[in-house]
């Protein structure tokens, strides 16, 4: 007989953790400590529950690269302890949190899930049970005595994805996230349905865990549009100590080809400064040369961000800056699919 899964959840701020105090109807903070005793329906779960939770609760719009390591500390701390982790951020944030983690552990063999909710926990029609107790299942689920999903994952309003996979697109509705490029992992319903072909596969248990807190911040997101001006580009591109910069660019990976805009990228490129082009649509990916507003950016060594999301590719700009990676290291690594974030060619 195998034993039970013991699953720890990590509560870092955000809406799901609050609850109303229906004297005063101000929201206060959710005591994750009785959990159980405050959503009884957990215990029809077949794992241990635990929880930790921040000594303050962050705000996802306050959310910034320690409280990354602080998370991932947690986990790396109770690693041995626990086989799986649910991770509950304010959702404004989490797709850019999810991501980051995704790359800072390298070789994990147990599920990450990350979730939040619309409304708070307390509230009469919150979407934020399910989430969580769907969550938690999935990071209990086990076949053949080995998890089910054994890499960083967001779940929402009935389906699982890949975390470095999504983007959140709606303020108000309960399908708060998707993923554009990448299928759902799992969906909820009836049933709780995997799609194991689209799962990673799990890495050797012989391979031990990687963890790496090392994140380089100094980088920008550009958004083009039309009428950018010379003096803003230059502005940003001569930012004090600039590493890199995620451009986003239209369509397949367009760009004005007027010359001031590709001297300015140029000299950036020969300072060092990493670019990557990332497309502002929804879906889709950047394909560099495929229209001649795209041939001239691929020339001066402007990197290729395939179908990545934006909140993966700062995610990853900031990793492998902190990797100390030759010019020709940095872009094989950064088109190369490092955790299932991008599609390979």
């Amino acid at each position: 007989m195998t034993s039970k899964p013991n699953i720890l959840i990590v509560y870092t701020g955000g809406t799901i953790g609050m609850i109303k105090d229906y004297k005063t109807n101000a929201l206060k903070a959710f005591d994750f400590s009785q959990i159980v005793e405050k959503i009884p329906e957990l215990q029809q779960l077949a794992c241990n529950i635990k929880s930790i939770s921040f000594e303050k609760p962050i705000d996802s719009s306050n959310m910034n690269t320690q409280y990354y390591v602080d998370i991932v500390e947690i986990i790396e701390d109770n690693y041995l302890k626990f086989d799986g982790f649910v991770i509950l951020t304010g959702s404004d944030t989490m797709s850019y949190i999810a991501s980051a983690v995704s790359f800072m552990f390298e070789n994990s063999q147990k599920p990450i899930i990350f979730t939040g909710s619309q409304l708070p926990i307390g509230d009469l029609r919150t979407d934020a049970k399910e989430n969580l107790i769907t969550s938690i299942e999935i990071a209990s689920a086990r076949k053949n005595n080995t998890p089910v999903i054994t890499e960083v994952c967001l779940y929402f309003e009935y389906k699982l994805y890949r975390a470095n996979r999504t983007t959140k697109i709606s303020a108000e509705q309960f399908e708060a996230f998707t993923s554009m490029n990448y299928p759902p992992l799992a969906e909820s319903g009836v049933h709780l349905n995997f799609n194991e072909h689209l799962i990673k596969t799990p890495t050797k248990s012989l391979e031990s865990l990687v963890v790496r807190k090392n994140l380089v911040t100094d980088v920008v997101i550009l958004k083009l549009f039309p009428g950018i001006t010379k003096e803003i580009v230059e502005s940003i591109l001569n930012i004090k100590n600039l590493k890199g910069v995620i451009l986003e660019t239209y369509g397949s990976g367009n760009a004005p080809n007027e010359n001031w805009f590709l001297e300015l990228l140029k000299t950036a490129v020969l300072k060092e400064i990493k670019i990557v082009n990332v497309t502002q649509c929804a879906g889709g990916s950047v394909i560099l040369g495929h229209y001649d507003t795209s041939v001239s950016l691929k020339e001066i060594g402007v990197i290729s961000g395939g179908d990545i999301t934006t909140e993966s590719a700062i995610a990853k700009l900031m990793y492998l800056l902190s990797e100390k990676l030759s010019t020709k290291e940095f872009k094989y690594y950064f088109e190369k699919s490092l955790r299932g974030e991008i599609t390979s060619k």
